[in-house]
């Protein structure tokens, strides 16, 4: 590399950056009128897609929220509180443990929202508020109506509330979702700016590259944010920014696989998955066990509810608890990256291919 590269990086970078806000004409008619009507009417039609699954899924699994089959640990044998628990079904579902301890690690891992005991001379609900306020409330309140009901006297324990800076439990949720539009914007972005396909493997591990450091950036932006910033959370930050540039990476490698072999169409099926499906069936708004039929399983396998549930672990659970969540996002970054290096051979044209032609 010369002297003069720097620079010329940088006139370039400026450039593009000019470029983005000059208003661009119309090319002058190559085609008849007609066909650039029918030109125009796909990127339409994929639009109104969007719109319409957007409406239809935040519609349809937001509308009427109802707690059903809400996890409840119990000891095995503890039949007052297996009876009580019984008569709430199917708003809960007991979730059986062979020892008390057992069933108050689950709760404090975030296995389970909550622990029903019997200690005389009644029972002992055991939530963690941290895992979700929403449900831990509710199952409170279903089980204070059900305690009620059968002269059972019954305390409520919160053993890992949430932060008096977030007493909703909102902010993982938004957190996540910051760091997955951010990410898949990233790659969204580059494949605009530089094509959907690398020519070489080169290129594309120098793009891959370029998404690990922007991933770094927003990860270490959004916990400064969340963290210093606002000063909502002070504790885990080193692995809160982790878990955030592992979110963000993940985002931006699936977008950039997606477009190297669907380009534009890849955009609308990235919406689509990410934001259309992910967050109503994120676990965010509501809990999964408030939603309807397919959008309960959504968090498992998404973006936004695998970065929620990673966030809220990382922030308020015992190391071990996020290691299946991070390997899942792990999972879509190698898959993301096999997927955009198979593009790459099968798409991409070779460098001496691109010499060749009227000045050569």
């Amino acid at each position: 590399m010369d002297g003069t590269e720097p620079g010329r990086w940088w006139r370039i970078t400026g450039q593009e950056i000019a470029g983005a806000f000059r208003p661009r004409r119309e090319p002058p008619p190559l085609l008849p009128l007609r066909r650039g009507i029918m030109a125009g009417a796909g990127p339409l039609l994929l639009a109104l897609l969007v719109g319409v699954g957007f409406i239809a899924a935040f519609v349809g699994a937001l509308h009427n929220p109802r707690p059903h089959d809400v996890p409840v640990g119990v000891v095995r044998g503890d039949q007052t509180a297996q009876a009580l628990l019984a008569a709430t079904a199917p708003q809960l579902r007991a979730v059986e443990y062979g020892e008390p301890t057992d069933a108050d690690e689950a709760v404090r891992r975030g296995d389970v929202y909550s622990t029903l005991t019997s200690v005389p001379p009644g029972l002992t609900l055991t939530v963690a508020t941290a895992a979700g306020p929403a449900a831990t409330t509710t199952t409170a309140a279903i089980l204070a109506v059900a305690a009620r009901s059968a002269g059972v006297p019954l305390t409520v324990t919160d053993v890992v509330p949430v932060d008096p800076a977030d007493p909703r439990g909102v902010v993982p949720f938004y957190l996540a979702i910051g760091l997955v539009i951010g990410g898949y914007f990233g790659g969204i972005a580059l494949s605009l700016a530089l094509g959907t396909v690398p020519r070489t493997m080169a290129r594309a591990g120098v793009r891959v590259a370029g998404l690990t450091l922007h991933a770094l950036l927003l990860g270490l932006a959004g916990t400064l944010i969340v963290g210093p910033g606002l000063g909502i959370w002070n504790q885990n930050l080193f692995g809160l920014f982790a878990a955030g540039m592992l979110l963000a990476l993940a985002a931006a490698l699936f977008a950039a696989a997606v477009q190297s072999w669907l380009a534009r169409v890849g955009t609308t099926l990235i919406i689509m998955l990410v934001v259309v499906l992910g967050n109503p069936g994120s676990g965010g708004i509501y809990p999964p066990e408030f939603l309807p039929g397919f959008f309960r399983g959504v968090h498992e396998w998404d973006l936004p509810g695998l970065g929620a549930d990673l966030v809220r672990s990382v922030v308020y659970f015992p190391a071990g608890s996020a290691a299946w969540t991070a390997g899942k996002l792990a999972i879509w970054c190698v898959a993301s990256v096999a997927v955009f290096a198979a593009a790459t051979i099968v798409l991409g044209r070779p460098v001496s291919s691109d010499r060749t032609g009227p000045g050569s």
